[in-house]
């Protein structure tokens, strides 16, 4: 059921093992101290001129808490797969995007400009600062693009789509998880976002104990091959990165569906068989 607005009271929290499972792209469910919260769903074999080239699996994710919409861009912001979802659930996006999901008739839709905080139950969000530039193509205007710091149990900075800024080094003092784009679906990286060396450095800058990439590998254009080799060789290169620029951070590379089990910051993460 989705996150009631009212705080738990002291007494009431009993924080439960906090977890993230990569679904694919930027698709992440989030477990925090029970809560369940999923960014920009898109959860569909095809999807615009990108077909879909790692397994989708049990992707359906039926029952979240709420979900974040990073910006709205066809792959970020899926009208078919939030359909998935109850009407109820709290859907968070970027000023000026509620439009964009109104024919969804979602009953709980809270804009955020940058730097703006919404708390959901006991989960707080946060907004922060992507500097890439969004639009609903081929008549929509500009909506600017968002991350989000998700705290609870943990802390948790979901990028969305960005280039590397020097605000990386604010986002938090003391940072969990950073789930970065590493790569995208097409044959180049163009600007407002991130290549594996990159999204390294954001990471040396970010200083989080875990770092998992994502937006890689999953889909690919229609004309473009899409061989192990080619998929999985971002991640590689983003682990061995991140080893040369920030060795005390801890690297997850994921499979679609796989996912890492966070603990207190006196333990390493550890990936869920």
């Amino acid at each position: 059921m989705p996150i009631a607005d009212e705080a738990l009271t002291p007494q009431a929290v009993v924080h439960e093992p906090s977890r993230l499972t990569w679904i694919g792209h930027s698709t992440v469910l989030m477990e925090l101290n029970g809560k369940r919260v999923l960014t920009d769903p898109v959860l569909r074999e095809r999807v615009a001129v990108l077909r879909r080239v790692a397994p989708l699996g049990n992707a359906g994710v039926p029952d979240v808490d709420a979900i974040l919409i990073s910006h709205v861009h066809y792959d970020h912001l899926d009208l078919p797969s939030l359909r998935r979802f109850a009407r109820s659930t709290p859907l968070v996006v970027p000023a000026g995007a509620a439009r964009h999901v109104r024919s969804l008739r979602f009953t709980d839709v809270r804009e955020l400009a940058c730097g703006e905080e919404v708390q959901l139950g006991p989960v707080t969000v946060r907004s922060t600062f992507a500097d890439h530039e969004a639009r609903r193509r081929p008549f929509g205007r500009v909506v600017p693009s968002l991350g989000y710091l998700v705290t609870d149990s943990a802390t948790v900075y979901f990028a969305g789509d960005t280039d590397l800024f020097d605000g990386m080094v604010d986002i938090a003092s003391e940072l969990d998880v950073a789930l970065l784009p590493i790569a995208g679906w097409g044959p180049r990286i163009p600007a407002g976002h991130m290549d594996p060396m990159r999204a390294a450095q954001a990471v040396a800058r970010l200083k989080p104990r875990l770092a998992v990439p994502i937006h890689w590998g999953t889909y690919r254009r229609f004309d473009l091959r899409s061989d192990d080799d080619s998929v999985r060789e971002p991640a590689t290169v983003f682990a061995r990165t991140v080893e040369e620029l920030a060795p005390d951070v801890a690297v997850s590379v994921l499979p679609p569906g796989g996912t890492v089990e966070i603990g207190p910051r006196t333990m390493r993460p550890k990936v869920v068989p």
